[in-house]
């Protein structure tokens, strides 16, 4: 059959488009602010339990975390009908979830075209799975 030119000319540009990201520090910074940002907001949920150092210095754009109460689907999923997308579950890390006695996490992941709204929008919705679960 015929080669998938397109396919192959998509992923160069793709390819090229990542490593132009990569490559710039201000993506870095941009995503090291709005990581902190995520995390200083979080931090003011007496509910969540944030697994990792809660610095920019030890972590990127990813935070695992949970809602005291709440299984990490219930909350994804409340999150979702916010128009929040994370992932729950074990993240195929079963090892680590056994020993930090969980039986799954809410992962963020933060990435160059999140914005600080965003974070809002999951604070807010967070705040309604809490107001859910503990009603």
């Amino acid at each position: 059959g015929t080669n998938n030119i397109a396919g192959v000319i998509g992923l160069g540009a793709a390819t090229h488009y990542i490593q132009h990201l990569l490559d710039n520090p201000e993506t870095h910074k941009q995503e090291q602010a709005l990581t902190q940002y995520a995390l200083d907001s979080l931090q003011k949920i007496p509910e969540i339990t944030i697994y990792g150092p809660v610095n920019t210095i030890e972590r990127l754009g990813v935070i695992s975390f949970n809602l005291k109460g709440i299984h990490g689907h219930d909350v994804a999923q409340i999150l979702a009908q916010n128009h929040v997308a994370v992932r729950a579950g074990h993240h195929c890390a079963q090892p680590l979830m056994k020993l930090l006695g969980v039986s799954s996490t809410v992962r963020l992941s933060l990435a160059c075209y999140n914005t600080q709204a965003d974070i809002d929008q999951l604070i807010k919705a967070l705040h309604q799975a809490i107001a859910i679960f503990n009603s």
